[in-house]
């Protein structure tokens, strides 16, 4: 079984309010030095069989119609390896 992930972020030009929360709070925590946050979504699949090109396809089809919104938000798909999976196809 091999790990796939995707990350998304609103895109840079969108409003990022918890973001903008987050960023703002740390000073009060005692964490300096931290100029901006932007917060995202992170989707483990673990996917039966090879990571190939049409499984990447299908995943990149996944996010992009249903894991975020393509309007407003940006997404990643990566391969995660593991110690005792064969190398994968790169991601898209």
């Amino acid at each position: 079984m091999a790990r796939v992930v995707v990350d998304v972020m609103l895109k840079p030009e969108i409003l990022d309010p918890q973001g903008q929360a987050v960023q703002r709070a740390l000073p009060r925590l005692g964490f300096q030095g931290i100029s901006d946050v932007r917060q995202g979504k992170r989707f483990e699949l673990e996917v039966d069989g090879p990571v190939d090109e049409a499984a990447l396809a299908r995943i990149h089809e996944m996010a992009e119609t249903f894991l975020a919104n393509t309007v407003i938000e940006d997404f990643v798909v990566k391969v995660e390896e593991s110690e005792d999976s064969e190398p994968a196809v790169g991601a898209k």
